[in-house]
């Protein structure tokens, strides 16, 4: 599944919430933990995670510095900041709270309809 196939903001959560767990990561790691625990069913390219790192960092809930990546060369790493867990706890409260509601849909049938 390309990325393409899941909403903008549904992937700014997989990017805030596995800064949350990893801590300060490069590009290259985010994509590749977000494909790693999809199972290999999403795919990450530079075109889509970028423009998303850098909106999400306009917009305060990452912050970004210029670091050693494992093989020594230089690379951008980026941190959650105090803004983006507030923004994470939200993103993932209207996450679970939309799940809920989708679930009662997927599990509905002509009893419930009474």
């Amino acid at each position: 599944m390309a990325t393409g196939d899941i909403q903008q903001g549904t992937l700014a959560l997989m990017v805030l919430k596995t800064l949350d767990v990893l801590g300060p990561q490069h590009g290259y790691g985010i994509a590749r933990r977000i494909e790693q625990i999809s199972g290999d069913q999403l795919s990450l390219n530079q075109g889509t995670l970028y423009p998303l790192l850098l909106k999400l960092e306009h917009e305060g809930a990452i912050a970004s510095e210029w670091g050693p990546s494992e093989n020594n060369r230089r690379a951008r790493f980026y941190r959650l900041t105090r803004a983006g867990q507030k923004q994470l706890r939200s993103e993932l409260e209207n996450w679970n709270h939309t799940a809920d509601i989708i679930a009662r849909f997927i599990t509905m049938n002509a009893e419930t309809n009474s």
